[in-house]
């Protein structure tokens, strides 16, 4: 994405197509593309790639080359579209009933016809299973799955629900073969069948990928454009490996995730050949708290904390001008933000803490450990979880310790309630407000949080998804938003940009990343823009 200069696109700009570079790749020469995600298949996760398991960024990056969904959000955003669906509607007026029709003549890699009743599978597959990741919890809301005939498919809701379509479009409704996948058992290791724009295969070292090769699917038939035969996605133990092999020509371009350090050399001292872009993004980061553990049960903890951590000081020294500061779940960029959190506790103040706490009867200081992810988010969240521990022993009211842990460990730690105080992102899954509270606060959320508002998840997160238009359910939100401020079951910390840098005769780079932080490497091809 660089040609010899640097380019920062503006957002309108980032909307307005390059043309498209020559299809096909050049002479036959996979792109390379590299990436910091970690793939890895462990005791806790053995089926890191079954999307009735899978919900991380990593992960659905590649079941979105090799799955195909009914549904897909296009190229630019905006709402879904088609995809193995020929057509896809609601067919009534409360949005309880979606109906969609297939292409005619889907076929999986291998030949095998698609019909109905596979799509009917890999939906009650994923509901059947019920991972504790909390991947299921996107299809809860649908009761029951009926067929018509070979291609049509119809979802009977619980509740309405206008961001169905949106749900249909990620990996989680995946279509799968009944001959390859048990409907009731989880699917271990690193192979993916399916009738996506790519097959895959995965080089191991160990229990642990190195590189995912996809090659073109010949009997791909979808909405979807190929611009090139072959791709290679291969992983670094960290930003500064994937840096080194873009400037040495090894990969064709680095995406996620770039330190803030290689963003602000690329900017201040371009190189030749390498073009950093700039591309919308909604990632948020946040505190989570086990709310049932003892050092953070009295929510008066919580509460302090949110009064006393200072964002702006925090995205300032760790991130600079890659983040912003969140004063909610719901990022500002998105219909129905509001700032709960700075409207409640308003700019950092001990003083305030300090009586949140002594109203409580809670003694200080407060002993508790920060949790965070050695490998998982880039090389500067160990440095943001040492600003926080000094934030908050600086006032005195706090005595506390951080410790990072790798990814393939945290999380099922995470799961299991073992941290009081975690770190984590959230990369939406589709962008929708709904999307930055449901996960959090819904039954089987993400988290498995122990935190329940039962006025939050029975009245208004079903009363927000009645609204067809989505600006509509802002006030909603609003409302969600208040509670968790006055709960404080997340912390909700910074909202961050996206960038990724590649060589000058790579095409399509501005939509290989979208807001979702979703890879679509059909977009990559190799030509003058």
């Amino acid at each position: 994405m660089n040609r010899k200069t640097l380019v920062l696109p503006t957002a309108a700009a980032l909307l307005t197509p390059l043309l498209a570079g020559c299809g096909g790749g050049d002479e036959g020469r996979a792109i390379v593309v590299g990436t910091t995600d970690q793939f890895v298949a462990t005791e806790d996760a053995p089926a890191p790639l079954d999307p009735a398991f899978a919900y991380d960024t990593g992960a659905w990056n590649i079941l979105r080359q090799t799955l195909q969904t009914l549904m897909h959000v296009p190229r630019g955003g905006g709402r879904p579209v088609p995809e193995a669906a020929e057509s896809c509607s609601f067919s009534d007026k409360e949005s309880e009933s979606y109906r969609c029709r297939l292409r005619e003549g889907l076929t999986f890699a291998d030949g095998t016809p698609i019909t109905a009743e596979d799509v009917k599978f890999s939906v009650e597959r994923v509901l059947a299973i019920k991972s504790d990741n909390g991947t299921a919890a996107l299809l809860s809301n649908i009761d029951t799955v009926e067929t018509k005939g070979e291609l049509e498919v119809v979802f009977h809701l619980k509740t309405p629900d206008a961001t169905f379509p949106y749900k249909l479009s990620t990996p989680v409704a995946g279509i799968l073969s009944k001959d390859k996948y048990d409907g009731k058992a989880l699917r271990e290791g690193f192979q993916v069948d399916g009738s996506g724009p790519y097959t895959m295969k995965a080089e191991t070292a160990g229990d642990k990928v190195t590189k995912f090769v996809f090659t073109k699917n010949p009997k791909y038939k979808g909405d979807i454009t190929l611009r090139n035969d072959k791709v290679e996605l291969r992983t670094f133990d960290d930003s500064d490996g994937m840096d080194k092999a873009l400037r040495g020509d090894a990969i064709d371009m680095a995406a996620r995730a770039m330190a803030q350090t290689q963003i602000r050399e690329l900017t201040d001292k371009p190189q030749e050949g390498i073009e950093l872009t700039e591309v919308p993004g909604l990632e948020i980061r946040y505190l989570g708290f086990n709310t049932k553990a003892p050092a953070v049960e009295d929510k008066a903890v919580r509460q302090a904390m949110a009064a006393v951590v200072d964002r702006a000081a925090l995205v300032d020294r760790v991130y600079g001008p890659t983040a912003q500061p969140l004063y909610s779940l719901i990022p500002s960029s998105i219909p129905g933000h509001a700032t709960s959190f700075i409207d409640t506790y308003g700019e950092p103040d001990r003083s305030k803490a300090a009586k949140i706490l002594r109203d409580a009867g809670v003694k200080t200081p407060v002993k508790v450990t920060l949790h965070y992810t050695t490998d998982h988010y880039g090389a500067e969240t160990a440095e943001e979880f040492q600003a926080l521990r000094g934030q908050l022993n600086a006032t005195k009211l706090f005595d506390v310790q951080i410790q990072g842990t790798e990814w393939s460990k945290f999380r099922p730690a995470q799961k299991r309630g073992d941290y009081a105080v975690y770190g984590l992102g959230w990369f939406p899954d589709y962008p929708d407000p709904d999307n930055y509270v449901a996960p959090f606060l819904d039954t089987d959320n993400f988290l498995n949080t122990p935190y329940v508002n039962q006025s939050v998840r029975d009245e208004l997160i079903p009363q927000s998804r009645r609204q067809a238009d989505r600006t509509a359910a802002a006030p909603v939100f609003e409302r969600i938003q208040k509670i968790v401020a006055k709960d404080v079951p997340v912390l909700p910390l910074w909202q961050g940009k996206q960038y990724v840098a590649a060589r000058d005769e790579l095409t399509g780079v501005e939509w290989a990343l979208n807001t979702s932080s979703d890879l679509l490497l059909w977009e990559l091809g190799r030509g003058t823009a």
